[in-house]
């Protein structure tokens, strides 16, 4: 079994997900409806719909409300995405223009907070107070995890210690909580549940250490968005923690001054590719596999079936994927 076969087997319930998407997110104002119709075409791996439906296996599958709970993630994550481009002053998304460059910082901000809305009112449906306990949670996380890294813009003093906390708050939790409410909803096993809300933080963990090498190695046609972005707005990840501990004296201060100066000191070319070299982005992906094999532990505990065989799948593809 390969990832294509994992889409295919779940390629029905994905079709009734984009279908879904889409009608949740209506609007009589055309252009609140336009913007956010425009997320949604730019596409995407729908990771966390497909980690809910999976998890789902695990209990007895009510299709009707795992879509229910992978539509709300989906569209949790998406309204994020078009906050953290108006905070980025993010051009491009997913290899197109991001709803605030089309439009403008107040559309995007109000679309964003728009589709959340729509979010909430469908899980309201779900007649199961632990499910909006656990999301309410998830979502004070990931707002905090933003607030962390707007604190910490350009902030070299950063410890692996930090960085690890706030990419369990802005990714991970979201990914661990698709997997836990799938079981949830299902009524799986309580200590399946369990299981799988640590699969999906060990994934997500992974998922967001990958995700930071690939803003440092991809190029801009597979990411959809330039090269060493995160660099260029002041997010230091991992493999520029690393850099600034373990690189050469020199290398370590023109990292530290660029970031001193907010960006206006140094080539930022150069800059990136200092941290490429330095040692930085394998540091970042064993640390990413070390996750991966935890991920990977987890799933020995539950059930043997074809759900547990496409996690597996899934997981190697989250952390040695190329885009």
């Amino acid at each position: 079994m390969n990832l294509q076969d994992i889409y295919k087997s779940l390629e029905c319930d994905l079709r009734l997900i984009e279908e879904d998407l889409t009608k949740t997110v209506y609007s009589s104002v055309d252009q609140l409806q336009a913007s956010s119709v425009h997320l949604l075409e730019a596409g995407g791996k729908r990771i966390r719909p497909v980690f809910v439906l999976l998890s789902g296996h695990f209990g007895t599958n009510d299709k009707e409300k795992l879509r229910k709970i992978a539509v709300a993630l989906e569209l949790i994550h998406s309204a994020t995405l078009v906050h953290d481009d108006v905070i980025d002053d993010a051009d491009l998304r997913r290899g197109r223009q991001t709803v605030r460059a089309q439009w403008d910082n107040r559309v995007a901000m109000y679309t964003g907070d728009y589709i959340l809305s729509q979010a909430l009112q469908l899980v309201s449906q779900l007649e199961n107070p632990e499910v909006h306990q656990i999301l309410s949670m998830a979502m004070k996380e990931m707002c905090l995890g933003e607030i962390e890294q707007i604190r910490d813009l350009y902030n070299g003093e950063q410890t692996l210690k930090k960085y690890l906390h706030r990419i369990k708050r802005k990714t991970a939790f979201l990914i661990a909580i698709s997997c836990q409410l799938g079981a949830l909803i299902s009524k799986a096993p309580l200590p399946i549940v369990r299981n799988c809300y640590l699969y999906g933080y060990y994934v997500g963990m992974a998922f967001q250490m990958t995700d930071d090498v690939l803003d440092l190695v991809g190029d801009e046609k597979t990411l959809g968005k330039p090269a060493g972005s995160d660099l260029r707005q002041g997010n230091v990840t991992l493999p520029v923690i690393y850099a600034l501990k373990h690189d050469t004296p020199e290398n370590k201060k023109k990292i530290k001054q660029y970031l001193e100066s907010i960006g206006e000191s140094g080539n930022i070319e150069e800059i990136i590719d200092v941290v490429r070299r330095s040692g930085g982005i394998d540091y970042t992906s064993r640390l990413s596999q070390r996750y991966l094999m935890k991920a990977l532990s987890i799933l020995e505990k539950l059930p043997m079936s074809q759900a547990n065989q496409s996690l597996k799948m899934l997981t190697t593809f989250v952390v040695n994927r190329s885009y």
